[in-house]
């Protein structure tokens, strides 16, 4: 597995290149493989910071952060994609620990809510987060959502 270089910027940094290569890659994610007709672009874009993980000029791992107040009281972290080229080589926990990391400390937060797609429940155990909610519908997939509690070190 091939280390990934990270990219960290607030929607206002991101030039052209950068947000059509995330926006087509959410679609192509989100919309097509998941075959669900829903609306990516929901203007918190806007007051997110983007966390991409790239190989050369290929976008392999990609999250939104969100400070407190924008999806949840808490922060979050959404839109988790990994670029299906490139599924099962770990760059998926990569991608949630450099999320978590950056979350907590840029944002100067303890708690990080989610809301999970429900077939990942285990993926999000064991990077520490607990499930907080029933299982709920969205967009036709059932989610739940997450809660990650940390101290600030």
């Amino acid at each position: 597995m091939r280390s990934l270089n990270w990219t960290y910027k607030h929607f206002t940094a991101l030039n052209t290149q950068e947000l059509y290569t995330i926006l087509s890659l959410r679609s192509e994610v989100f919309v097509v493989e998941q075959n669900c007709v829903y609306l990516d672009t929901d203007k918190k874009d806007l007051d997110a910071w983007h966390l991409c993980g790239w190989l050369d000029d290929v976008l392999v791992a990609y999250v939104r952060i969100l400070a407190p107040g924008i999806s949840y009281e808490e922060a979050s972290i959404g839109r988790v994609l990994t670029n299906p080229a490139f599924r099962k080589n770990g760059y998926g926990i990569e991608l949630m620990k450099v999320a978590i990391e950056k979350t907590l400390h840029q944002l100067g937060v303890q708690k990080i809510k989610i809301g999970a797609q429900l077939y990942l429940l285990n993926f999000y155990s064991n990077l520490g987060f607990i499930q907080t909610s029933e299982v709920y519908m969205e967009d036709g997939i059932p989610h739940i959502e997450m809660l990650l509690e940390k101290e600030i070190g």
